[in-house]
């Protein structure tokens, strides 16, 4: 009796240094699954995406309105801090009228954001630095500063 309480102190005292290394995945936002992706179609209303995909985690008014639904899976292991495994954001364009105008999947691989359905990026205005921002404004001195 004696030596079974032993063995079993000493394979629990044995075990409790590997119970740390066990991994621990987390979801964060919205996971919107590939198949419900593929059944926004272009020509849809924002009421039939917001049936198939949910309500949008956010919206902007950029440039039309936008629905975009983000997700992050981070793992942890034992005791390290979290790390990002895979983000996504899916987002939906609409027209002025409201219908879609076009839909996106952007990823994140490699630190770059890239669209995993069109394979391009999605951009909205300039963005100056502050030496091009410098420059403009002399080239422009109504400005008023």
């Amino acid at each position: 009796m004696f030596a079974f309480a032993r063995r079993t102190v000493f394979l629990a005292c044995l075990s409790l240094p590997l119970a740390g290394c066990f991994t621990q995945t987390l979801t964060h936002g919205q996971v919107v699954s590939p198949d419900a992706i593929q059944d926004v179609q272009v020509g849809s209303s924002r009421e039939q995406v917001e049936l198939l995909l949910g309500s949008p985690s956010t919206t902007s008014n950029l440039d039309g309105e936008a629905y975009y639904y983000i997700s992050q899976k981070s793992e942890t292991v034992a005791f390290w801090s979290p790390s990002i495994v895979d983000q996504r954001v899916v987002a939906v364009y609409f027209d002025k009228d409201g219908y879609v105008k076009s839909v996106a999947d952007y990823g994140i691989e490699d630190g770059k954001v890239f669209d995993y359905l069109g394979r391009k990026t999605r951009t909205g205005g300039a963005d100056y630095g502050l030496l091009t921002q410098i420059l403009r404004g002399a080239a422009n001195p109504s400005i008023g500063l």
